[in-house]
């Protein structure tokens, strides 16, 4: 990504920790811990608390498809970039609403039994993943239009970190409380611990228009495509693409992660969610400062290969625990390298899907990005019990581990075609 893509000049480089500073940081720290708890509710969390109701490994893996709102996400953004609520702007009025809804529904959770009421679960996980997923369009836009160029890499790292320190407590946390309390206090704690993303979006500043918002429906469904054409061209294509590959082997692991620690390796939920906790909280937080001094020192371009292949790798480890049986060494090592690489891999990521958005139209073309790249999980993720069958698990981190490839392998190509586009037209916007 140059010199741009890095962070700025030398000088702006030198001072790259000076923007953490800001009082802005904070806020997307606690925006992306409202973005990043929900995700886990519908994801590990779910599978814990259906794992201990003894539902099969099958329906188990078909929960995945519950989150097809993440994927599905971009069909309504356009209506989020075209409409704006008359309180807090047309980004945090949005958010907020959606917060609210998710608080009601994350606590709704608490009157149901996995053995007798399954559908409604079903149901209740579909309305938190499409509140979720709502939330998450304004929130990229939102970080979008509000970060400038020199802050990209910094604000997603602060983003990333709080939003997966929100996803190690909202699985941690309630595995932790699950060896202890019945299921719908954890629930009700779930709830509660949303009151941190309410509280961010009212001391969030509301960014300033940069760009005419699109006035009609039309308009916004159209523009986002035709401004990634028009400012892209062929380079699009390669963008959509990549996307969609980078982080296709991690998305395909996380739907059995629970049920191979628990019933494959014998892990008690306390014992999955304190290794997560510690370990992974201390990874989350040096990957994320680590990524943006690292994009700052040799850039966008080579972190984005290099993270990918260390996120590729910690699929290995998870191997080398499947062979190992129920070894804390082990377990310990993987899930360190795993939420650090992970950590690095997905701020780097998101820095590069915010360059090249516009911000009139930042809610869908981020949402359109940022499903494309959920596809692993969302759309491939109810297969994974069928590999793990054919194969076994260590078979199965083998498959994760080979399906970053792709990804990789496009990361060079895409982000040159890119820069040779903005070069062309460096007015239209991009990676600035």
């Amino acid at each position: 990504m140059g010199r741009d893509a890095s962070g700025g000049p030398p000088a702006r480089r030198a001072a790259w920790f000076a923007v953490f500073r800001s009082r802005r940081m904070a806020v997307l720290f606690g925006l992306g811990f409202a973005s990043g708890l929900p995700l886990l509710l519908t994801d590990q969390t779910l599978q814990a608390w259906l794992t201990g109701a003894d539902v099969s490994l099958h329906d188990i893996g078909a929960m995945s498809l519950v989150g097809l709102a993440y994927t599905l996400k971009f069909a309504w953004a356009p209506l989020l970039d075209r409409f704006a609520l008359p309180f807090l702007g047309r980004r945090r009025g949005w958010v907020l609403v959606f917060q609210l809804g998710l608080v009601g529904a994350i606590a709704a959770m608490s009157l149901f039994d996995p053995r007798r009421d399954l559908a409604a679960i079903v149901g209740l996980a579909i309305g938190i993943a499409a509140l979720s997923a709502s939330q998450d369009v304004v929130l990229d836009a939102y970080m979008t239009d509000v970060l400038a160029p020199h802050e990209r890499t910094a604000g997603a790292s602060m983003s990333v970190v709080g939003y997966r320190i929100a996803m190690v407590a909202s699985s941690s946390l309630a595995l932790i409380m699950a060896d202890h309390i019945a299921w719908p206090a954890i629930w009700l704690t779930m709830a509660a611990v949303m009151a941190v993303g309410l509280v961010a979006t009212l001391l969030a500043d509301e960014p300033a228009v940069a760009a005419r918002p699109p006035r009609t429906i039309a308009q916004s469904v159209a523009l986002p495509a035709l401004d990634l054409w028009r400012r892209y061209r062929t380079a699009a294509l390669a963008v959509l693409g990549f996307t969609a590959l980078y982080r296709f082997g991690d998305y395909f692991a996380r739907p059995l992660v629970i049920p191979f620690l628990s019933r494959a390796v014998g892990f008690h939920f306390t014992e999955i969610a304190a290794i997560y906790k510690l370990l992974g909280f201390a990874g989350i937080v040096v990957g994320g400062a680590l990524s943006g001094a690292l994009v700052a020192r040799f850039g966008m371009r080579r972190m984005l290969i290099g993270f990918g292949a260390l996120s590729a790798a910690t699929h290995l480890l998870y191997i080398w625990l499947a062979v190992a049986g129920k070894s804390l060494p082990v377990f310990c090592i993987a899930v360190a390298f795993d939420q650090t690489a992970g950590a690095m891999a997905a701020a780097t990521f998101v820095a590069f899907l915010m360059s090249v958005c516009s911000p009139a139209v930042s809610a869908t073309q981020f949402a359109l990005l940022t499903s494309l790249s959920s596809v692993g999980q969302r759309v491939f993720g109810p297969l994974a019990d069928r590999v793990v069958e054919a194969v076994g698990w260590s078979g199965y981190f083998a498959v994760c581990a080979a399906l970053v490839v792709p990804g990789l392998a496009l990361a060079g190509f895409t982000t040159r075609l890119v820069e040779r586009a903005q070069a062309a037209r460096p007015a239209a916007g991009g990676i600035r």
